[in-house]
């Protein structure tokens, strides 16, 4: 079997000849067909104001999910974090220890587990999950401010059977 290597004469034209203005507009017509191309862009709009809003907290997008779900779900296991959020649990511990030098969060043993720890919020961790989880729901209705109320429910729940399918 004989490899074919391009000549120099052959790369070079198959390269574009002249970058196109970046004045002209770009067809993105079939991308915009795509849920997944979709959904990352407005992922994208979405996830850097997030960042921006929750730096005064100093929360990621995890660290927030972490805490909401810890929030809603007192004595919540690690491992029923990493089954809700898809994160692997080496990655959780890391994320915990930091989250407790905080201040933020607290183990306790759980009730009916032995074996397993389950996590709460410090008094300091409501306080700010409540005021971060405010900052979050604001954020939301400022993201999609072009869409009606119904709009944003409806496309919460399309989104959540994208998921929910992929996932089974």
């Amino acid at each position: 079997m004989s490899s074919v290597r391009p000549t120099k004469k052959t790369t070079a034209s198959m390269a574009p000849t002249t970058p196109a203005p970046a004045s002209e507009s770009v067809d993105t017509g079939f991308l915009r067909t795509l849920v997944g191309y979709n959904a990352r862009r407005a992922s994208l709009a979405v996830i850097e104001v997030f960042m921006e809003r929750m730096a005064v907290y100093r929360l990621k997008v995890v660290d927030f999910s972490v805490l909401s779900l810890v929030s809603h779900n007192p004595g919540i296991t690690s491992r029923q974090l990493c089954a809700t959020l898809n994160v692997l649990p080496p990655n959780l511990v890391g994320l915990i220890a930091a989250l407790e030098r905080r201040g933020l969060i607290e183990r306790r043993p759980h009730p009916s587990d032995g074996r397993a720890m389950g996590l709460h919020l410090t008094p300091a961790g409501v306080e700010l999950t409540a005021q971060a989880e405010q900052t979050a729901a604001q954020l939301e209705v400022d993201a999609t401010a072009n869409l009606t109320s119904a709009e944003r429910k409806t496309l919460i729940r399309l989104l959540q059977k994208v998921y929910t399918q992929s996932a089974s």
